[in-house]
């Protein structure tokens, strides 16, 4: 008896695991298979094919994306409003309760905003409106007394009302959106909607059916029809995000891919939708370098990759981890970009400012990207999420994992970091106060493009010593190619003929010889071809980190023309500085001192400076161009410059 008990186990156990790996198997074959899905799209169009809409069709659901339960499933709210974070949350949405929305605004401010390319007129106001709006609406969930449903559906009508959900700015000069001659979405419309789908899909119960009834057809035609319209072909204007590589891409796709998934009524028109943002992406992504690296910057990446991951997660959710995201085509390569941060820091928590990146990461600002990369790729942990979309905050709470730690995990860099797609270098000095160096070769069509081939930055300590002075802010004209700070003039590069470098992809830095070791780290880049200069036959920068001693850090330019050339260089500096004598410059950071020696060979090199003509740099400091010039014109020469540490005894 006691070995047919056995039998009939074993027999039960095997049928059991059959019936596992049938289960498992057929799981893992309805998930969508993402390089098959691209390989059946047509590269030169977004909107899915017949076979790729067919494939979706297998992993999307039906029923329209639910992102978390309605105000009336008291289960769910009442477990969030008795926890820290939703008592936290409602608090704050209870101290703006009083808060009038700030739109509709007069299109006299719209299209003196569009015109002056002033933000502050418009922006603050336009952005306040959807953030208390979303406050608002989780609010009421988390409370469910009502009180927040008389603004939430006066905010609801002063955004409808609006003609254009489009930020100024971002209209053409003719303002056809605010015109009505036209519709498009852009960072600001794209969370207009969102905003609104949200307010649809938590307050069924509690908005009135007009009012809902106005969302969806506002949503329909000015997020999901706009964005159709583009990826068919059949919008020539609006929304050219949908193949770039900036950030644009993956904010504005997010946003839209939400509203329509949320709002659609049409389960044809939520595949065909979620078809195009993955065909999106591709282009997206190849913005990075398969090393990880965001021409953008640090900021940037948090907000552009942030909006990436915030995808991956609704559509994983929406398609029960069918659609992965996280993995895409190429999951070494989004390892890579998750972990940019850590690998791009100069010192830990100081970045290069390259094109319009930050030099730092302020604490207490939204995080969403650094908690997803943490959790899905293992990059290094924050102390807390810290939001900046309520639709992110849904996701974290969704997920119900404990995002708190007690301490900021952290590892020690490594010497040196080079970013070979890009050929940026990261030479850390390992001194007591480490002096170190980021370099950049690239090319002159980078996402936030300055004209920079060959700029780099000096960092001793916690001190930023020289070298890039960042972005201007975005007034009228900052993105100007002509613009002194995002043009090669406010860069510490070359100046030859007194002709600058030109704009294009074509037009970039080549890294032609690496080596790095403990005492040193080299590298040597062409440069030539970031320039149109006749008769220019070689230009080539040159870096040394000696990493012996107090460290010291040489950059040397050498060229040869086919006829005699004017040739200049520049330091940039926007900390104390002075000019000492003919060859030598004393720079003074806040707790530093770096003695610059200037040498050349060919002839006489002058040294003068001038003011950045910029009244508006995002760093807030006034900067300077310390230009280094041959004296006269020639055919051949080098000029070096050394930074030495001086330790005051």
């Amino acid at each position: 008896m006691k070995t047919s008990n056995n039998k009939f186990i074993l027999i039960f156990i095997v049928l059991a695991s059959m019936m596992c790996s049938c289960t498992n198997a057929e799981s893992k074959k309805e998930s969508l298979n993402i390089p098959a899905y691209l390989k059946a799209g047509d590269s030169k169009h977004i909107y899915p094919t017949v076979e790729q809409i067919e494939m979706l069709k297998k992993v999307v659901p039906e029923t329209a994306f639910q992102p978390a339960p309605q105000a009336s499933d008291r289960a769910y709210w009442d477990k969030i409003a008795n926890g820290e974070e939703g008592k936290v949350y409602l608090e704050e949405a209870v101290s703006l309760l009083k808060r009038k929305p700030e739109v509709p605004i007069s299109d006299a401010i719209y299209r003196r905003a569009n015109k002056e390319g002033n933000r502050k007129i418009y922006k603050p106001r336009y952005y306040r409106t959807m953030d208390r709006l979303e406050k608002f609406i989780i609010a009421e969930c988390i409370e469910n007394k009502g009180r927040f449903i008389p603004q939430v559906e006066v905010y609801c009508d002063s955004i409808m009302a609006m003609k254009s959900w489009m930020h100024p700015n971002h209209d053409d000069r003719e303002n056809s959106v605010l015109e009505g001659k036209r519709v498009a979405i852009d960072l600001g419309a794209r969370k207009f909607g969102l905003v609104l789908a949200l307010a649809n899909a938590l307050l069924v119960d509690k908005l009135p059916e007009s009012l809902r009834s106005e969302i969806t057809t506002q949503l329909q035609w000015r997020i999901t029809d706009s964005y159709l319209k583009t990826c068919k072909g059949e919008d020539k204007v609006g929304n050219s995000w949908v193949k770039s590589t900036s950030n644009w891409n993956s904010v504005c796709t997010s946003g839209t891919i939400f509203s329509t998934i949320v709002a659609s009524k049409n389960s044809n028109e939520r595949i065909v939708a979620i078809g195009c943002a993955l065909n999106s992406m591709v282009y997206y992504l190849s913005g990075f370098g398969a090393d990880g690296y965001c021409s953008e910057g640090t900021g940037y990446w948090n907000y552009g990759f942030g909006h990436y991951l915030y995808l991956a997660e609704i559509l994983e959710d929406y398609t029960d981890g069918k659609i992965n995201l996280f993995e895409f085509n190429d999951p070494e390569k989004l390892k890579n970009v998750a972990n940019f941060p850590h690998n791009f820091q100069i010192h830990e928590g100081m970045y290069a400012p390259f094109a319009d990146g930050v030099t730092r990461v302020k604490s207490g600002n939204d995080n969403f990207a650094y908690i997803m990369a943490s959790k899905h790729y293992g990059a290094q942990k924050q102390v807390q999420f810290v939001p900046d979309e309520g639709v992110q905050t849904l996701v974290i709470w969704n997920d119900g994992q404990d995002y708190t730690y007690s301490t900021q995990t952290s590892s020690k860099l490594p010497e040196y970091t080079y970013f070979d797609d890009f050929g940026i270098l990261i030479s850390r000095g390992q001194q007591q106060v480490p002096f170190s160096i980021a370099i950049k070769a690239g090319h002159n069509a980078e996402n936030h493009n300055h004209s920079d081939v060959g700029t780099y930055v000096l960092v001793l300590g916690e001190d930023y010593i020289s070298g890039d002075i960042g972005a201007p802010s975005y007034t009228a004209g900052a993105f100007s190619k002509n613009n002194p700070a995002r043009s090669s003039w406010g860069h510490p590069v070359p100046r030859i003929n007194k002709s600058l470098q030109s704009n294009g992809i074509e037009f970039k830095g080549k890294i032609l010889q690496t080596s790095f070791n403990k005492e040193a780290d080299n590298l040597v880049m062409d440069i030539k071809p970031a320039y149109e200069i006749s008769g220019l036959e070689k230009l080539e920068r040159s870096v040394v980190n000696d990493k012996t001693g107090k460290g010291c850090i040489t950059i040397t330019d050498n060229f040869e023309a086919s006829e005699s050339v004017s040739f200049g260089t520049a330091i940039m500096v926007n900390v104390d500085y002075k000019i000492v004598g003919d060859n030598t410059i004393i720079i003074n950071s806040e707790n530093q001192k770096v003695k610059v020696e200037i040498s050349s060979v060919g002839g006489k090199v002058i040294i003068k400076d001038e003011v950045v003509p910029i009244k508006h740099l995002r760093s807030g400091k006034t900067s300077y161009r310390i230009g280094v010039d041959f004296e006269k014109p020639l055919q051949k020469g080098s000029i070096s410059v050394k930074y030495i540490p001086v330790t005051e005894d």
